[in-house]
């Protein structure tokens, strides 16, 4: 009986300390956070920790559905997790209305949209003329149509002084901040070559799986995931992570313009093709919807341009980026990154293969015969590494270096989403963006918009 009485009193002291923390959170919160729509489970990655002066009640409008269902599932098993469970309580408005039913409420000051991506360069416009700051999975627009709207989408957020954002998480992959990091030692990687379309200066591909795990589970998509007329061609959507990291390494700070800059040389794309009882293993749909009857080769397989490739100049420097679907990796695999910067001196490779055991591992490998100063250049530029990423090393390969990064740096796909969002509150505190953040996102999506038009004319030959 003592010890019932004493469990009791346990569990009610917990209660109560996360209700006070709770009520603490909220007092000293300056941010509260509506989710829209979350049809893509990025939304809730969002919501995978806490933020300190972010209110622990999230305002979500979305219709009633399976999509609100997963993502109400994920946040309950971030709340009920037994490590470093979050307390995220959500308000959930249902109704048909509900995208109106937001703009007319304003319950919250950040708007996280990732879903069908049909409509939401329509509902980014919308929120930001209202008023609103927007956190944006990727893509904001997944056609040219869509890039006039998003254009002035940026003008109007500027306008209203909201700050519209989408969410880069593949910067924060430490090989990817590693490989910027040297190609900024210019004693030892040189110049970055200008390269040719045939063998570009910067190339980054990207492998993804549609079955696939996401926290611990076998990720559950939504049917029109596959309708690229809802989530886009895969040329607009993972490329637009890749044209982001050549923006962000060969010319970090700088402000780009797209019509200055930018020269698109080839693009083409290509689809994945997926069986009726794979589609059902990923959406627990029976029979294929109508809207993707238009994709079906027969009754039983559908075709998805989940693939593409893009070949083009930016400031004068050939880079190429490609992503393609599968639909499931080999046993022991993954989604799988590889990336190369060539410089005068110095390439600077990420792979992600076999030999790697499918981590990403990122080579630093001298151009031709290292002469007597590449070891103390080498030294120095890591010295320099160090001083942001402490412990960082490098060990000799048969071609050069690989780097050797502490595990602490490998925090996953998945905590990149709160880095994100950190850096997005640090922004919103500070009432803007970086200077270049703005242009670059709109040279992005023009590069990845532009190619989509190149590559259905060219396949239409």
């Amino acid at each position: 009986m003592i010890r019932s009485s004493f469990v009791l009193l346990s569990v009610m002291s917990v209660m109560a300390c996360n209700s006070n923390e709770a009520q603490k959170e909220k007092r000293g919160s300056d941010i509260t956070l509506v989710t829209l729509d979350p049809g893509h489970f990025h939304a809730a990655l969002v919501q995978k920790t806490m933020y300190p002066g972010v209110d622990s009640n999230v305002y979500v409008y979305a219709p009633e559905g399976p999509d609100l269902k997963l993502h109400l599932d994920r946040i309950n098993a971030y709340n009920t997790r037994a490590d470093q469970p979050t307390h995220w309580n959500e308000q959930v408005y249902t109704g048909t209305d509900f995208f109106q039913k937001m703009i007319a409420e304003k319950k919250g000051n950040i708007v996280v949209m990732a879903g069908n991506n049909q409509k939401k360069t329509e509902y980014i416009f919308k929120t930001v003329d209202a008023g609103m700051n927007v956190l944006a999975d990727k893509p904001m627009v997944i056609n040219s149509d869509g890039f006039e709207l998003l254009k002035k989408a940026f003008t109007k957020a500027a306008e209203n002084k909201v700050l519209l954002y989408d969410i880069m998480t593949e910067r924060f992959e430490i090989n990817t901040m590693l490989q910027r990091e040297f190609s900024q030692a210019k004693k030892l990687f040189g110049e970055l070559e200008k390269g040719t379309p045939d063998n570009p200066a910067v190339t980054k591909e990207s492998v993804h799986y549609f079955y696939k795990f996401v926290s611990g589970n076998v990720l559950q998509r939504p049917s029109w995931f596959m309708d690229v007329m809802q989530q886009g061609e895969g040329i607009v959507d993972v490329t637009t992570h890749l044209v982001d990291l050549v923006q962000w390494e060969s010319f970090p700070g700088q402000v780009l313009d797209y019509n200055k800059d930018v020269a698109l040389i080839s693009a083409k794309r290509w689809p994945t093709n997926m069986t009726l009882s794979q589609f059902n293993a990923i959406t627990k749909q029976n029979a294929f919807p109508e809207y993707l009857k238009k994709d079906l080769i027969n009754d039983s397989t559908l075709s998805v341009y989940s693939n593409g490739e893009i070949n083009y100049k930016l400031r004068g420097v050939h880079a190429k980026v490609s992503v393609t679907w599968g639909y499931k990796a080999p046993e022991g695999t993954g989604d799988t990154h590889y990336s190369i910067m060539r410089g005068t001196r110095t390439n600077l490779i990420i792979k992600q293969g076999k030999e790697e055991n499918y981590r990403p591992v990122l080579y630093i490998e001298p151009v031709g015969k290292k002469d007597a100063d590449y070891e103390k250049d080498l030294n120095e530029a890591l010295q320099t590494v160090e001083e942001k990423f402490p412990g960082i090393g490098v060990e000799k390969t048969a071609k050069g270096w690989r780097a050797v990064i502490p595990e602490k740096y490998n925090t996953g796909h998945e905590a990149h989403f709160g880095q994100v969002t950190e850096s997005y509150l640090k922004y919103l505190k500070d009432g803007k963006l970086p200077d270049w953040e703005v242009p670059n996102m709109i040279t992005k999506y023009y590069i990845t918009t532009s190619a989509l038009e190149l590559a259905k004319k060219t396949s239409a030959k």
